[in-house]
Protein backbone atom coordinates (compact mmCIF):
# COMPACT_ATOMS: atom_id res chain seq x y z
CA UNK A 1 0.00 0.00 0.00
CA UNK A 2 1.18 3.39 -0.97
CA UNK A 3 1.14 5.95 2.09
CA UNK A 4 -1.21 8.73 1.89
CA UNK A 5 -0.11 12.06 0.24
CA UNK A 6 0.16 15.52 2.33
CA UNK A 7 -2.70 16.39 1.22
CA UNK A 8 -4.99 13.29 2.05
CA UNK A 9 -3.59 13.44 5.51
CA UNK A 10 -4.28 16.97 5.75
CA UNK A 11 -7.97 16.13 4.43
CA UNK A 12 -8.20 13.24 6.94
CA UNK A 13 -7.25 15.30 9.82
CA UNK A 14 -9.78 18.06 9.21
CA UNK A 15 -12.59 15.47 8.47
CA UNK A 16 -11.36 14.10 12.33
CA UNK A 17 -12.05 17.27 13.60
CA UNK A 18 -15.28 18.33 12.08
CA UNK A 19 -16.53 14.99 13.73
CA UNK A 20 -15.12 15.31 16.88
CA UNK A 21 -16.55 19.23 17.07
CA UNK A 22 -20.11 17.64 15.90
CA UNK A 23 -20.00 15.51 18.29
CA UNK A 24 -19.29 18.33 21.01
CA UNK A 25 -21.97 20.54 19.53
CA UNK A 26 -24.22 18.06 20.30
CA UNK A 27 -23.58 17.25 23.53
CA UNK A 28 -23.56 20.83 24.90
CA UNK A 29 -26.63 20.93 23.25
CA UNK A 30 -28.55 18.29 24.66
CA UNK A 31 -26.85 19.27 28.03
CA UNK A 32 -28.26 22.95 27.87
CA UNK A 33 -31.61 22.16 26.62
CA UNK A 34 -31.71 19.61 29.88
CA UNK A 35 -30.31 22.40 31.92
CA UNK A 36 -32.96 25.20 30.75
CA UNK A 37 -35.52 22.60 30.96
CA UNK A 38 -34.51 22.22 34.90
CA UNK A 39 -34.44 26.19 35.32
CA UNK A 40 -37.86 26.76 34.38
CA UNK A 41 -39.17 23.87 36.27
CA UNK A 42 -37.26 25.18 39.45
CA UNK A 43 -38.28 28.90 38.46
CA UNK A 44 -41.58 28.14 38.55
CA UNK A 45 -41.81 29.03 34.55
CA UNK A 46 -43.33 25.86 33.64
CA UNK A 47 -45.61 23.66 36.12
CA UNK A 48 -42.83 20.86 36.83
CA UNK A 49 -45.90 18.82 37.77
CA UNK A 50 -47.84 18.67 33.85
CA UNK A 51 -43.72 18.71 32.19
CA UNK A 52 -41.59 17.47 35.00
CA UNK A 53 -38.24 17.96 35.15
CA UNK A 54 -34.83 16.36 34.18
CA UNK A 55 -34.34 15.42 37.90
CA UNK A 56 -37.21 14.42 38.44
CA UNK A 57 -37.58 12.34 35.51
CA UNK A 58 -33.71 10.73 36.79
CA UNK A 59 -35.22 9.92 40.07
CA UNK A 60 -38.06 7.83 38.56
CA UNK A 61 -35.74 6.02 36.15
CA UNK A 62 -33.59 4.86 39.18
CA UNK A 63 -36.16 4.24 41.34
CA UNK A 64 -37.88 1.60 38.42
CA UNK A 65 -34.23 0.32 37.65
CA UNK A 66 -33.64 -0.54 41.07
CA UNK A 67 -36.85 -2.94 41.15
CA UNK A 68 -36.34 -4.06 37.34
CA UNK A 69 -39.51 -2.89 36.22
CA UNK A 70 -37.74 -0.45 33.74
CA UNK A 71 -35.87 -3.17 32.22
CA UNK A 72 -38.58 -5.53 31.92
CA UNK A 73 -40.94 -2.76 29.57
CA UNK A 74 -37.76 -1.84 27.20
CA UNK A 75 -37.00 -5.06 27.19
CA UNK A 76 -40.60 -6.51 25.82
CA UNK A 77 -41.04 -3.84 23.51
CA UNK A 78 -37.13 -4.12 22.20
CA UNK A 79 -38.03 -7.37 21.51
CA UNK A 80 -41.66 -6.71 19.80
CA UNK A 81 -39.82 -4.02 17.32
CA UNK A 82 -37.29 -6.02 16.30
CA UNK A 83 -39.42 -8.57 15.73
CA UNK A 84 -41.81 -6.13 13.23
CA UNK A 85 -38.41 -4.46 11.48
CA UNK A 86 -37.19 -7.82 10.81
CA UNK A 87 -40.75 -8.75 8.84
CA UNK A 88 -41.29 -5.20 7.30
CA UNK A 89 -38.00 -6.06 5.84
CA UNK A 90 -38.60 -9.08 4.85
CA UNK A 91 -41.95 -8.34 3.11
CA UNK A 92 -41.06 -5.42 2.12
CA UNK A 93 -38.33 -6.04 0.02
CA UNK A 94 -39.60 -9.44 -1.31
CA UNK A 95 -42.78 -7.89 -2.28
CA UNK A 96 -41.03 -4.62 -4.09
CA UNK A 97 -39.24 -7.49 -5.76
CA UNK A 98 -42.40 -9.44 -6.84
CA UNK A 99 -43.51 -5.98 -8.20
CA UNK A 100 -40.90 -5.55 -10.13
CA UNK A 101 -40.68 -8.76 -11.76
CA UNK A 102 -44.18 -8.72 -12.54
CA UNK A 103 -45.57 -5.39 -14.78
CA UNK A 104 -48.94 -6.34 -14.77
CA UNK A 105 -48.70 -7.60 -11.06
CA UNK A 106 -47.14 -3.93 -10.35
CA UNK A 107 -49.97 -2.00 -11.96
CA UNK A 108 -52.68 -4.45 -10.34
CA UNK A 109 -51.70 -3.67 -6.97
CA UNK A 110 -50.08 -0.54 -6.81
CA UNK A 111 -53.09 1.38 -6.12
CA UNK A 112 -54.07 -0.96 -3.28
CA UNK A 113 -50.98 -0.19 -1.71
CA UNK A 114 -51.30 3.58 -1.89
CA UNK A 115 -54.57 3.48 -0.46
CA UNK A 116 -53.15 1.27 2.59
CA UNK A 117 -50.16 3.20 2.98
CA UNK A 118 -52.64 6.28 3.74
CA UNK A 119 -55.05 4.66 6.04
CA UNK A 120 -54.71 5.78 9.92
CA UNK A 121 -53.04 2.80 11.29
CA UNK A 122 -54.08 3.43 14.73
CA UNK A 123 -57.89 2.71 13.40
CA UNK A 124 -56.74 -0.80 12.08
CA UNK A 125 -55.49 -1.33 15.62
CA UNK A 126 -59.03 -2.40 17.48
CA UNK A 127 -59.72 -4.32 14.54
CA UNK A 128 -56.22 -6.68 14.64
CA UNK A 129 -57.15 -6.90 18.86
CA UNK A 130 -60.86 -8.52 17.66
CA UNK A 131 -58.96 -10.63 14.42
CA UNK A 132 -56.21 -11.83 16.82
CA UNK A 133 -56.67 -11.33 20.23
CA UNK A 134 -55.01 -8.95 23.10
CA UNK A 135 -51.46 -10.38 22.79
CA UNK A 136 -47.96 -9.89 21.56
CA UNK A 137 -49.56 -11.18 18.09
CA UNK A 138 -51.50 -8.26 17.73
CA UNK A 139 -48.54 -5.51 18.82
CA UNK A 140 -46.19 -6.93 16.09
CA UNK A 141 -49.12 -6.85 13.09
CA UNK A 142 -49.99 -3.51 13.82
CA UNK A 143 -46.40 -2.59 14.11
CA UNK A 144 -46.08 -4.31 10.55
CA UNK A 145 -48.91 -2.13 9.39
CA UNK A 146 -47.10 1.00 9.99
CA UNK A 147 -44.35 0.63 8.28
CA UNK A 148 -44.85 -2.02 5.63
CA UNK A 149 -46.82 -0.80 2.71
CA UNK A 150 -44.88 2.86 2.57
CA UNK A 151 -41.39 0.49 2.65
CA UNK A 152 -43.15 -0.95 -0.22
CA UNK A 153 -43.44 1.56 -2.56
CA UNK A 154 -40.37 3.35 -2.10
CA UNK A 155 -38.61 0.09 -2.63
CA UNK A 156 -40.75 -0.61 -5.69
CA UNK A 157 -39.84 3.23 -6.99
CA UNK A 158 -36.39 2.93 -6.21
CA UNK A 159 -35.73 -0.54 -8.53
CA UNK A 160 -37.92 0.90 -11.18
CA UNK A 161 -35.51 2.90 -11.34
CA UNK A 162 -32.05 1.37 -12.12
CA UNK A 163 -30.08 2.01 -14.12
CA UNK A 164 -31.63 1.13 -17.65
CA UNK A 165 -28.01 0.39 -19.50
CA UNK A 166 -26.64 -2.09 -16.52
CA UNK A 167 -30.03 -3.91 -17.37
CA UNK A 168 -30.06 -3.90 -21.23
CA UNK A 169 -25.93 -4.91 -20.90
CA UNK A 170 -27.00 -7.73 -18.79
CA UNK A 171 -29.99 -8.78 -21.59
CA UNK A 172 -27.68 -8.11 -24.31
CA UNK A 173 -25.44 -10.73 -22.42
CA UNK A 174 -27.56 -13.31 -22.85
CA UNK A 175 -28.48 -12.66 -18.93
CA UNK A 176 -31.61 -13.58 -17.56
CA UNK A 177 -34.39 -11.89 -14.80
CA UNK A 178 -32.67 -13.78 -12.34
CA UNK A 179 -29.05 -11.91 -13.16
CA UNK A 180 -30.36 -8.87 -13.04
CA UNK A 181 -31.92 -9.24 -9.93
CA UNK A 182 -28.77 -10.67 -8.45
CA UNK A 183 -26.18 -8.65 -10.64
CA UNK A 184 -27.99 -5.30 -11.00
CA UNK A 185 -30.75 -4.64 -8.92
CA UNK A 186 -29.71 -5.62 -5.41
CA UNK A 187 -26.35 -4.28 -5.72
CA UNK A 188 -27.37 -1.24 -6.65
CA UNK A 189 -29.89 -1.04 -4.47
CA UNK A 190 -28.38 -1.28 -1.04
CA UNK A 191 -28.00 2.55 -0.45
CA UNK A 192 -31.96 2.55 -0.87
CA UNK A 193 -32.55 -0.89 1.44
CA UNK A 194 -30.19 0.28 3.87
CA UNK A 195 -31.77 4.38 4.10
CA UNK A 196 -34.90 2.25 4.44
CA UNK A 197 -34.62 0.22 7.08
CA UNK A 198 -33.46 3.57 8.95
CA UNK A 199 -36.72 5.12 8.28
CA UNK A 200 -38.28 1.36 9.20
CA UNK A 201 -36.77 1.30 12.69
CA UNK A 202 -38.74 4.71 13.96
CA UNK A 203 -42.06 3.49 12.15
CA UNK A 204 -41.86 -0.05 14.06
CA UNK A 205 -41.14 1.46 17.20
CA UNK A 206 -44.31 4.13 17.00
CA UNK A 207 -46.76 1.07 15.73
CA UNK A 208 -45.59 -0.90 18.77
CA UNK A 209 -46.01 1.83 20.96
CA UNK A 210 -50.05 2.46 19.39
CA UNK A 211 -50.84 -1.37 19.81
CA UNK A 212 -49.42 -1.13 23.41
CA UNK A 213 -51.51 1.83 23.98
CA UNK A 214 -54.48 -0.75 23.47
CA UNK A 215 -53.52 -4.67 23.90
CA UNK A 216 -50.51 -4.80 26.41
CA UNK A 217 -49.89 -6.09 29.74
CA UNK A 218 -46.01 -4.68 29.38
CA UNK A 219 -44.50 -2.54 27.44
CA UNK A 220 -43.29 1.55 27.01
CA UNK A 221 -46.86 1.70 25.66
CA UNK A 222 -48.29 0.27 28.27
CA UNK A 223 -46.53 2.37 30.44
CA UNK A 224 -47.40 5.45 28.96
CA UNK A 225 -50.78 5.14 29.20
CA UNK A 226 -50.69 3.64 33.13
CA UNK A 227 -48.61 7.11 33.49
CA UNK A 228 -51.15 8.97 32.18
CA UNK A 229 -54.32 7.02 33.90
CA UNK A 230 -52.40 7.93 37.01
CA UNK A 231 -51.64 11.80 36.29
CA UNK A 232 -55.20 12.22 35.05
CA UNK A 233 -56.10 11.23 38.78
CA UNK A 234 -53.68 12.91 40.99
CA UNK A 235 -54.22 16.09 38.35
CA UNK A 236 -58.07 16.25 39.60
CA UNK A 237 -57.21 15.85 42.93
CA UNK A 238 -54.59 18.56 43.13
CA UNK A 239 -57.82 20.62 40.94
CA UNK A 240 -60.18 19.78 43.66
CA UNK A 241 -57.80 20.61 46.59
CA UNK A 242 -57.00 24.20 45.02
CA UNK A 243 -60.85 24.42 44.81
CA UNK A 244 -61.59 23.97 48.05
CA UNK A 245 -58.27 25.94 48.69
CA UNK A 246 -59.49 29.12 46.51
CA UNK A 247 -63.16 28.94 48.47
CA UNK A 248 -61.97 28.87 52.09
CA UNK A 249 -59.63 31.80 51.20
CA UNK A 250 -62.74 34.10 49.48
Amino acid sequence: MTEPSLSQKEFIAKEKQHKKQVRICRGMLLVLLLALWELCAELGMIDSFIFSSPVKIWGCFVKMAGDGSIFLHIGITLLETLASFFLVVVIGVGAAVALWASRSLSEILEPYLVMMNSLPKSALAPLLIVWLGNNMKTIVVAAVSVAVFGSILTLHTGFAQTDPDKIRLIRSLGGTKKDILTKVLIPSSVPLIISNMKVNVGLCLVGVIIGEFLSAKAGLGYLIIYASQVFSCEYRLIRKHRRKANAQHF
